[in-house]
């Protein structure tokens, strides 16, 4: 087998339709299999991947395990030289998955390989991560791209072929068997943000490579499949923190703490001075306002 290809779904029962029907589409020249894991939605997908899609292996939880973990239920019982990471709000373009195929083969240093994600109209969404360290919490991300564009990679360059990158987006990822043996599966202590650039970076330390392709084109419909609740911005804020203090020193992790919340309270004062300049008639301003007060309550609380 070439690739398993493996889809987490929580409750985005058509975007996953959409999604696996643009895997029938464009996944035809290499033997695959499709394992979705599905954490207790309750909109009815497991019914529709049965309806629609009989050939998909489907792992039913009982509960929301998370990203990580439900990433590993299926990586431990695949059969692919290669593992496909999908969102399930992503469409795959005609030879999205070859490109990622071929650079892979050609590449036996690289543990993984990212594509270039999309936006709706076409134009080009960020697929790249750089490992998070102070720098990049106190400086401007495109002003260290625009400075240092071989130490920090982005869409605002045009890429002729693979460029060697600290870690890919997510959504869309393709991953080597022989460096999960060597590595391990996802950190399950992450819940849904920064499992992959935990991962990338457990690779990196072991002598492997990361690359990104910017031939290899795949839609994302960014943050549908997660939403942008209170609660999501709480679960990203715990998994950096939780990068923090695995893999960084404590007066780093110290700092960083710091760091994020006087960010927050700057945030949360920058928002209340607009409202008092326009009334409180902006809506935007309103809910920005009230999301920093809440993350503000919960890291006074200890980030519970």
């Amino acid at each position: 087998m070439d690739i398993s290809i493996i889809v987490v779904n929580w409750n985005t029962r058509e975007l996953l339709r959409k999604c696996l029907d643009s895997v029938e589409t464009t996944v035809r020249s290499l033997s695959h299999e499709i394992i979705v894991v599905d954490n207790a939605s309750t909109d009815g997908s497991a019914a529709m991947l049965r309806e629609r899609f009989p050939r998909v292996r489907l792992i039913e939880n009982l509960e929301n395990r998370g990203f990580g973990t439900a990433n590993n239920q299926a990586l431990r019982v695949m059969t692919g030289r290669y593992a496909l990471l999908l969102n399930s709000d992503v469409l795959l373009t005609e030879n999205a998955v070859s490109e990622l195929f071929a650079c892979m083969e050609n590449h036996p240093e690289a543990a993984m390989a990212c594509g270039q994600l999309l936006n709706a109209d076409g134009s080009r969404q960020n697929s790249i991560a750089a490992f998070p360290s102070l720098l990049t919490l106190m400086t401007n991300t495109p002003l260290l791209e625009y400075l240092f564009p071989r130490r920090f990679p982005s869409k605002r360059y045009n890429h002729s072929g693979p460029v060697e990158v600290d870690s890919g987006i997510g959504a869309c990822l393709m991953v080597r068997m022989a460096a999960m043996d060597a590595v391990g599966l996802f950190d399950e202590r992450y819940h849904f943000f920064f499992e992959e650039t935990d991962w990338a970076y457990q690779m990196r330390r072991a002598g492997w490579k990361v690359l990104h392709v910017p031939t290899a084109f795949i839609y994302h419909f960014q943050g549908q499949s997660i939403g942008r609740n209170v609660r999501s911005r709480i679960e990203f804020y715990r998994s950096r923190y939780q990068f923090f203090r695995k893999w960084r020193s404590r007066p780093c992790y110290i700092a960083v703490c710091v760091v994020i919340l006087l960010r927050l309270v700057l945030d949360w004062f920058l928002t209340s001075v607009g409202m008092l300049l326009t009334l409180g008639l902006r809506w935007e301003l309103r809910d920005k306002r009230a999301v920093y007060g809440r993350l503000l309550v919960w890291h006074l609380r200890g980030c519970p």
